[in-house]
């Protein structure tokens, strides 16, 4: 391997096989097994579930070869399943490739999941020395870095209660901070850092990229959040269904990614529908203001209206919705409308939201991203905007 190389992957592969028994210990699975073959039910099947002893496979990942030189910023993209964790798992070496081979050259410091690594009744202190005598560091060389790790965690004050006390935004502060700190070559993140707050997000992405730049360190992170890996990453991987289906240059593969996974046109419409109970979007468009009809394409020199279909089966105070807008290259995202801010309610039932659109919103000759979010305020996301699922694309008209 070239000594500017700090990961390379040939021909790596992973198959899961659907409906093995795990139950999480060994006795616990030879209950099970035990069970099955005398034609009884599992002991620890979960309620309503059923095995299929005929069920076989998928493969997570298949055939994939890739280089990464030392120092490179690497964006890892791609819709849910399309393998990005499973990839940094076995980067991680956390679980073993079906086939293929992995060379890595140096130490890796992994942030996959929230409290992977930690152990629950240990401390926070505790921890930071449990993580760094993982990665073959002295006690003596730990002590050193722990003061930077605390002050940086921002959870001084906590550091000597038992993790499994912490908060899920605690416990990434802590985790982020550790891997950042402790002495690795390699630093692989994955979409943890969503749940810290915005400040923390970018005090984080702010020392990924000083890893990087400054100390040459090799970066993998993994996020929806497009304009993340626009600020942080040079090089991009653009996972589908297993496979690298685009590399190269960051903002190419965001393009990319973006222009696969976004309807081409001023219309969305699913039939199921998105969404849950609380919250189900049914169609997303753009109509002509005066005419009502539903615009094909956009005249900047006529006024419009987005139009969302939603259904609400169950209804809770606190769902809110809001669209979120991107113009051309730039993949920063800016909010333009939201029900709570705008004091708009939403309904119990079926009903239409008619969102104005202003005068001068629409520039001729730019391309548009419009993407709808929707989420029970401070609990959890119905429909993450950065998962691009419910967006319009589309270019507006240039004057003649």
């Amino acid at each position: 391997m070239a000594e500017d190389i700090a990961i390379k992957v040939e021909n790596l592969s992973k198959y899961y096989r659907l409906g093995v028994i795990n139950n999480g210990t060994l006795f616990r699975d030879i209950q099970s097994w035990m069970a099955r073959k005398r034609g009884k039910e599992d002991p620890h099947a979960k309620l309503g579930s059923k095995y299929d002893s005929t069920a076989e496979g998928f493969w997570a990942l298949k055939d994939l070869n890739f280089e990464i030189k030392k120092g490179d910023r690497v964006g890892i993209i791609g819709h849910n399943g399309a393998g990005k964790s499973t990839l940094l798992k076995l980067l991680s070496q956390i679980t073993s490739p079906t086939e293929g081979d992995i060379k890595i050259k140096g130490r890796i410091a992994s942030l996959l999941e929230v409290g992977t690594g930690f152990h629950p009744e240990l401390t926070g202190r505790e921890n930071i020395f449990m993580n760094g005598a993982i990665l073959g560091m002295t006690h003596a060389e730990i002590d050193r870095k722990v003061d930077q790790i605390i002050e940086f965690s921002e959870i001084g004050e906590h550091i000597d209660t038992p993790v499994k006390r912490y908060s899920s935004g605690m416990y990434v502060r802590l985790a982020f901070a550790v891997a950042a700190h402790l002495d690795s070559e390699i630093l692989i993140a994955d979409e943890v850092l969503a749940v810290g707050d915005a400040a923390f997000q970018k005090k984080a992405l702010g020392k990924m990229n000083e890893l990087s730049s400054g100390q040459g360190r090799t970066v993998l992170f993994v996020s929806h959040n497009m304009a993340q890996i626009k600020s942080l990453c040079n090089i991009g991987f653009v996972l589908e269904k297993g496979q690298i289906v685009k590399r190269g240059e960051i903002n190419d593969c965001i393009k990319s990614y973006l222009k696969e996974n976004s309807d081409s046109g001023t219309s969305w419409q699913s039939e199921k529908g998105l969404g849950n109970s609380n919250f189900t979007v049914n169609s997303f468009y753009i109509r002509n203001k005066k005419t009502k009809d539903k615009a094909e394409f956009i005249d900047p020199k006529t006024e419009y209206e987005f139009v969302i279909d939603y259904n609400i089966q169950e209804y809770v105070s606190n769902v809110t919705c809001w669209l979120k807008l991107t113009i051309g290259n730039d993949i920063q995202e800016i909010e333009f409308f939201n029900t709570k801010d705008e004091n708009v309610p939403l309904k119990e039932g079926k009903h239409p939201l008619i969102v104005p659109v202003k005068q001068g919103f629409f520039i001729p000759g730019l391309k548009y991203y419009i993407t709808l979010g929707a989420a029970l305020e401070n609990v959890e996301y119905i429909i993450k905007p950065a998962n691009h699922e419910v967006t319009l694309q589309f270019e507006v008209k240039s004057y003649k």
